[in-house]
């Protein structure tokens, strides 16, 4: 048995967990109410922090309104903290000028938080030199933690044109979300596999790299991610599936598996649902909640004097 796997008389009821945790509003049906106070304090205990949120499909005209629309409905779910990237509208193929903008987009919404959310860099190997402006710009000079890679015709993330990004990222101490994808029809030109992503990770073993999606198509994309250790696994954007979240805890260890909702693409609460419900110990459940990326961010917390 694997030690990571709780045994099964650890696992509660399905009656004792929703009393527990109020996961029953990550599973019910849209036209079900919002938690009660009682139930969000609930859900709080679990100290949620969202690892993979964008702007888009949120409401409001601004940067600041858009946070204001996006704390709002984290804070029915009982979410503590979030790590934002990319502006609006998306823009996956941008030019220098677009990266700058769509930055300056997630520095105003960040500033407009009060501390509750936590912003990437976006940057693209398309545009080197620019990308690396930023990344001193926004996380050297500025409150930004992490760096973002979406897809960018033609560059995969196993090209070499991304290394010096990466290299700048790991001085300083920047954790990496990179965009996996594996669709059935083919991938789109340039949008990378978690087979692309781990050669990456693989040049830069000192560097943390966080696989986004864990490929969508997780039990493929688990294969190329097991055996590198600074490759984490992000468990956004898929449908809740039963059993995700079981098998890539199995595959890779508690340590490595994160959640992440990937809003305004999908919902908090859907995406909540694949932790919640797991069969997976409470030890587990918090690592994968919060615990693992506030440890993963810990490097560059210290190295801003920011406290977590």
């Amino acid at each position: 048995m694997n030690p990571s796997l709780p045994k099964r008389e650890s696992i509660p009821s399905r009656r004792q967990f929703l009393r527990r945790s109020s996961a029953a509003f990550a599973l019910q049906p849209a036209k079900a109410t919002a938690p009660q106070p009682d139930e969000r304090s609930a859900l709080k205990s679990w100290r949620i922090w969202d690892g993979h949120c964008h702007m888009f499909n949120f409401d409001g005209e601004t940067p600041e309104e858009k946070m204001d629309s996006m704390l709002r409905l984290a804070d029915r779910m009982g979410i503590e903290r979030l790590c934002v990237y990319l502006g609006y509208p998306a823009n996956f193929y941008p030019t220098p000028e677009q990266l700058r903008g769509q930055n300056d987009q997630v520095l105003r919404a960040v500033n407009h938080s009060h501390g509750r959310a936590f912003g990437y860099v976006f940057v693209s190997p398309m545009h080197l030199q620019a990308s690396l402006d930023e990344l001193n710009r926004c996380v050297r000079d500025g409150p930004m933690i992490g760096v973002k890679f979406e897809f960018d015709t033609p560059r995969l993330a196993s090209s070499p044109e991304l290394d010096p990004i990466v290299a700048r990222a790991g001085e300083l101490r920047a954790v990496i979300m990179h965009h996996t994808w594996i669709k059935t029809t083919g991938n789109q030109v340039g949008e990378s596999t978690p087979a692309d992503l781990s050669q990456l990770a693989r040049r830069h073993p000192s560097v943390t790299i966080i696989c986004a999606h864990t490929g969508g198509n997780w039990e493929i994309g688990l294969g190329s991610i097991r055996g590198v250790k600074n490759l984490f696994c992000d468990l956004s954007g898929s449908d809740p599936t039963a059993g995700l979240t079981e098998m890539v805890v199995r595959e890779v260890g508690p340590e490595r598996v994160m959640y992440g909702s990937d809003v305004g693409g999908r919902s908090f609460a859907s995406q909540l649902g694949k932790v919640m419900g797991a069969h997976v110990s409470d030890s587990v459940r918090r690592l994968i909640l919060g615990g693992n990326l506030r440890r993963l961010l810990q490097p560059i917390f210290e190295a801003k004097g920011m406290r977590l």
